[in-house]
């Protein structure tokens, strides 16, 4: 954590405008990439067919909108960042390798375990370039397990919550978002370009990705996405004013989070395997309840948003208002998960 009171005056600093450069560029290259990899998907016939179950969609929908966004975002770095570090060649290589695990996995000839072990890969990957949690109060062995556990953690939320139109790239570009003004807001430079980059990718391409979707991002977009936000907010600084705040990358990607450890309850609950597919999803409960698709994602854009919100108060809070924020979340966590649970998805 860098020293001094924060001032808002951080927002204008030379390197703010790379920030906007980046995210510019990588908005306009997905724009221009994500059609031309649906043409060569539909082509190839690499899409997504509906299966009446789980995937409702009225037609077969191409993949491979993950390939347009990890080109946007690299591309974007290429013109407005030097590779000269290595957290950020750590993060563009274990990238690169989580891309072409999911595009295998898009082809639908991995296995689970050889997924998980990709994962791992990566994950590891980025613990060797040093992108792992450096809390001081923290053993590092401890840090290093927490690390772990946490880039695997996010890199499956994402592809979890990847089930409806615009849901996965909408929540992951308000979470961005919210992670670009943290970093921002701790003059970490390098961060908030990567972020903005990111961001500006996710949102070109979710032109093509709100209902009705024209093309999927699939497991390529997906695990690249988590990945990259599990890594970016892990080392994002927030225990300036209290530890509680250390808690803070949870809270912004709490939407993520709290579907997959809802899924994970109800799946053990019902005796099925926790990697199975199943209409257990906060967001298909949400639908199944009152909302539209597209209502379901901008409540659940919404919600991403309010926590980051939070977790900035948290930051900026002394240690018993952030720990008042903190069990606000979580006791309304519990009621919402309670409330979900209630509602009927065998119709």
């Amino acid at each position: 954590m860098t020293g001094g009171a924060w001032s808002p005056a951080v927002f204008l600093k030379p390197w703010m405008l790379s920030c906007l450069l980046a995210f510019g560029l990588a908005l306009v290259l997905a724009l221009y990439t994500t059609p031309i990899l649906r043409s060569a998907a539909i082509r190839f016939g690499i899409v997504d067919r509906p299966d009446g179950r789980l995937k409702t969609q009225s037609e077969p929908v191409p993949y491979l909108g993950g390939i347009a966004i990890y080109l946007s975002f690299l591309l974007a770095l290429t013109a407005t960042l030097r590779f000269d570090s290595t957290e950020v060649l750590g993060l563009l290589l274990a990238g690169a390798i989580i891309v072409i695990l999911g595009l295998i996995d898009d082809f639908g000839v991995l296995a689970p375990g050889v997924k998980l072990a990709g994962q791992v890969i990566a994950v590891l990957t980025l613990m060797n370039a040093s992108i792992y949690i450096k809390l001081g109060f923290l053993p590092e062995p401890v840090a290093i397990v927490l690390s772990f556990l946490w880039l695997l953690a996010i890199t499956n939320a994402f592809n979890l919550i990847d089930i409806m139109d615009g849901l996965a790239a909408g929540v992951a570009a308000c979470a961005a978002l919210i992670l670009f003004v943290v970093a921002v807001m701790n003059g970490r430079d390098t961060y908030a370009l990567l972020l903005a980059a990111l961001c500006g990718s996710l949102v070109g391409f979710l032109r093509y990705n709100v209902q009705p979707a024209r093309i999927y991002m699939g497991d390529t977009g997906s695990m690249f996405i988590g990945l990259m936000l599990g890594a970016l907010g892990m080392n994002n600084s927030y225990t300036r004013e209290n530890l509680v705040a250390s808690v803070a990358p949870a809270v912004i990607l709490g939407v993520p989070v709290f579907d997959m450890l809802f899924v994970m309850y109800i799946r053990y609950r019902r005796g099925l395997p926790v990697m199975l597919g199943s209409p257990d999803h906060v967001a298909l409960r949400v639908r199944k309840w009152r909302l539209s698709t597209r209502q379901t994602v901008a409540a659940s854009c919404g919600v991403t948003l309010l926590l980051g919100l939070l977790a900035i108060a948290m930051m900026m809070a002394t240690t018993r208002g952030a720990a008042a924020i903190l069990i606000g979340i979580v006791a309304g966590s519990i009621g919402l998960a309670a409330f979900l649970k209630r509602i009927d998805m065998s119709l």
